[in-house]
């Protein structure tokens, strides 16, 4: 599935990845932060993630709109402009050689000039990226059999305490409801909001399938790329979708269940909670979607090649 095969030859000291920090280029390994930036003891940081597939950038714009609306609502602004910072995705990966990669991008708050301050302003907002091997958020062999997904006890964290749509490391709620996952033997896990509305879950949107109808959470989410795209790929199917609230009560009488991720593309769920769905395998639409998001890539789809050259010195 993954290509990882490295050129040039005089950049194998970044085959396990490559990273822009502190205003340079170093292999994965010697990217380090201040433990005393706000980035680490506050989660004061927003990310994007974008990956390469085919030696192309998927929806690099859409992922640069974003982490750029992200800085915005967060007043982090970074020496680097645009430009710049795609130029820096570019060369992470040109660095590495990679064809298919997992590619991030963040903007942390800094450590204050002044020791003890509160004060934003005290703080110079930084850029780092890196570019790594291919991950997938659901190895391959559980997306084949279909995921086993748990409903979590803990609610997701509400919308007027921190906007979804900014995309974040503060993933107590998140980490909660993986722990219980992982202790019931499940995959992965998706949480609802107080109300019992279905959120989102560690790293992924969710989609419902009921009577041939697609549909994914109003609220409590990422506008995630990769959900813009299934709801594309919706339309050119021909497949009724919509963006809406959806009870606890639906997820759990769907008939196919998938998530949608830049880390793993559509993944088809086959158990939710205790309850089997599709004979405990991937359900059709699910894999239609699937198949057709990855036919899409191979059309070169939304892509945008890497420019390898700026590996050369």
């Amino acid at each position: 599935m993954n290509d990882v095969s490295l050129a040039p030859p005089d950049n194998a000291r970044f085959a396990g990845g490559a990273a822009y920090a502190r205003g340079g280029f170093v292999p994965m390994a010697e990217a380090t932060i201040s433990v005393l930036d706000w980035g680490f003891t506050r989660s004061d940081v927003t990310y994007d993630v974008v990956h390469v597939r085919h030696g192309g950038f998927f929806r690099l714009e859409d992922h640069l709109d974003r982490f750029s609306t992200s800085m915005r609502k967060r007043r982090l602004a970074p020496p680097e402009d645009r430009a710049r910072m795609e130029e820096i995705l570019h060369q992470c990966v040109a660095l590495t050689g990679l064809r298919d990669a997992y590619v991030a991008m963040l903007c942390a708050r800094g450590r204050p000039r002044v020791g003890g301050s509160r004060k934003l302003s005290d703080c110079d907002n930084h850029f780092m990226a890196y570019a790594i091997p291919w991950i997938d958020v659901l190895t391959p062999e559980v997306q084949e059999r279909g995921g086993h997904l748990w409903i979590a006890s803990v609610p997701r964290i509400p919308d007027a305490s921190f906007d979804p749509t900014i995309k974040n490391y503060m993933w107590g709620d998140l980490t909660t409801g993986l722990m219980e996952a992982q202790d019931e033997g499940y995959d992965t896990v998706v949480l609802c909001d107080a109300a019992g509305l279905l959120t989102e879950g560690p790293g992924f949107n969710v989609f419902v399938v009921k009577d041939g109808r697609v549909s994914t959470p109003a609220h409590g989410s990422l506008g995630g790329i990769t959900k813009k795209s299934v709801l594309e790929l919706c339309a050119m199917e021909g497949i009724p979708a919509a963006v809406e609230d959806i009870p606890r009560a639906l997820l759990e009488d769907a008939d196919e269940v998938f998530l949608a991720t830049t880390a793993g593309g559509v993944m088809p769920i086959s158990r939710v909670g205790k309850r089997i769905m599709g004979n405990d395998r991937p359900g059709p639409l699910s894999s239609r979607l699937k198949d057709a998001y990855w036919r899409k890539h191979a059309e070169g789809w939304h892509s945008t090649p890497v420019r390898y050259e700026l590996a050369m010195p």
